[in-house]
């Protein structure tokens, strides 16, 4: 934006001064054509006086205070110190002469331009400042430009020149054109931080909105209950945000009618369940009735799962201060009762408490170290503390997993275990439900096969004053 505000100032200035100095160069050619024809006229009238009366007629304008032509007859021609150049001076010069030689016959017409205080008037080189102000100073100075006075002279016979001086009324016919004059780069200034406060203005206005909708769209997926978004802005923006909020909605009651449709399977499962199992118990073959036990509980687990995944999740509790080193030292005395190994590496420094949801973290390190007994025998954990990221590392002794096979196990009811008994099932939803877990406190779980053998998982849980609803 700022280079196409340069651009088009450069181009409107490049513009104006070509149209400026075109309208200058024709004001000067008329002017000077004009003031040519007005200078040929004198020159004719003094040439065709006698002799004997050209100083009279002279002494007499200059008596009666001069005209806007200072004339004076010289024996000589009197030098004068030239200045000015460019196309201005072109064509001054050239029309006088051209109109002075067509006018008089006479091929020898000099013509130039001279400064007040350098110019000379007569035989003996007087200066201008010199002679009484009412001789030539009045017609041939405008103070305080001090103008250039142009100056003519052309021989009218052996020893006799007659010189005309004048002013063409232009006092700034030599200053030329500045590109970048002051008051230019001023106005330039001006319209560049215009445009760029009006084009900040206009964007954020935009932009406000988009920013709100981008927030909305990163938290849609962490907290469907959070309010609709405004839906003003640009035309676009609001339908847009319109769209969100109704999509916000759907997602919303698509959710519920899940939680509500599992709820009813559910319930509706239970009593045919428990009329199975009930019968199962009536079987006299003790090994299909141990079998037929072990489905009932398979597929007892399977429904307990699902609706885990689904219910489970949204644990709608407050964020409060959880102390890591507790809360591990707590699961692991749970799992020693059952026969479980967990060793707890002591930090070196205590770890401050972590704001996070504490059922709800409690679930997720319950997953993952039930995993790791499960399959590896034995946990042992790290906790450590970067900057303002808690890590917490377990690693098992098991078998590990195959490097092709760790993106998979999060997904819902994958099991790498074989075994669909009632000791070693399971319905493979813990590790989604705990990376589900992490992702809400603004964390993440990580699997890779340890250097030595197990399994390495880790637990990296930011530090926040706020958690997202899970």
């Amino acid at each position: 934006m700022i280079a196409g505000v340069l651009v088009a100032q450069g181009a409107s200035y490049a513009l104006w001064t070509s149209q400026v100095r075109s309208s200058h160069l024709a004001q000067l050619d008329e002017l000077s054509t004009n003031m040519a024809f007005s200078i040929a006229s004198t020159m004719r009238f003094f040439r065709s006086l006698p002799v004997e009366y050209r100083h009279i007629v002279l002494d007499q304008l200059r008596n009666m205070g001069g005209t806007r032509f200072f004339v004076s007859v010289n024996e000589r021609r009197l030098a004068i110190d030239d200045i000015g150049s460019g196309p201005e001076k072109e064509v001054v010069v050239n029309n006088v002469r051209t109109v002075l030689t067509q006018q008089l016959n006479i091929d020898d017409v000099i013509v130039e331009f001279s400064r007040p205080e350098n110019l000379r008037v007569l035989n003996n080189e007087v200066l201008l400042y010199d002679l009484p102000p009412r001789w030539g100073q009045h017609s041939l100075m405008m103070e305080p430009l001090s103008p250039p006075i142009l100056v003519v002279q052309l021989e009218l016979a052996p020893d006799t020149w007659l010189y005309v001086a004048t002013l063409l009324g232009v006092p700034d016919i030599f200053s030329g054109y500045r590109w970048l004059s002051e008051e230019r780069l001023l106005v330039g200034l001006l319209v560049l931080l215009s445009v760029l406060a009006l084009s900040l203005l206009g964007i954020t206005s935009v932009t406000r909105p988009l920013a709100r909708l981008s927030r909305a769209a990163n938290q849609l997926g962490d907290d469907l209950d959070m309010p609709p978004l405004k839906e003003n802005g640009p035309k676009e923006v609001a339908a847009t945000a319109a769209a969100f909020n109704r999509m916000q909605r759907r997602i919303r009651e698509q959710i519920e009618e899940r939680e509500r449709l599992f709820s009813a399977i559910s319930h509706d499962l239970k009593t045919p369940l428990t009329r199975m199992r009930l019968r199962a118990e009536m079987l006299d073959d003790d090994y299909q009735r141990e079998r037929f036990c072990a489905s009932l509980d398979e597929l007892d687990s399977l429904v307990k799962g699902a609706l885990a995944s689904v219910k489970g999740l949204d644990l709608h509790e407050e964020p409060t201060p959880v102390v890591l080193e507790s809360l591990l030292e707590e699961l692991a005395e749970e799992l020693s009762l059952q026969g479980a190994q967990v060793t707890i590496e002591k930090t070196r420094q205590p770890i401050a408490p972590l704001i996070a949801k504490p059922l709800a973290l409690k679930r997720c390190l319950t997953n993952l170290l039930e995993n790791a007994v499960f399959y590896g025998q034995q946990a042992d954990v790290q906790l450590l503390e970067q900057g303002a990221v808690v890590t917490l590392c377990i690693r098992d002794h098991g078998p590990g997993i195959p490097e092709e096979q760790l993106g998979r196990v999060f997904s819902p009811f994958v099991r790498l275990e074989p075994s669909r008994s009632r000791y070693t099932g399971g319905s493979g939803l813990g590790l989604g439900i705990a990376r589900h877990i992490a992702r809400a406190h603004g964390g993440d779980i990580t699997l890779a096969n340890h250097a030595e053998k197990g399994l390495l998982v880790t637990l990296t849980l930011p530090r926040q004053e706020t958690i997202t609803d899970l």
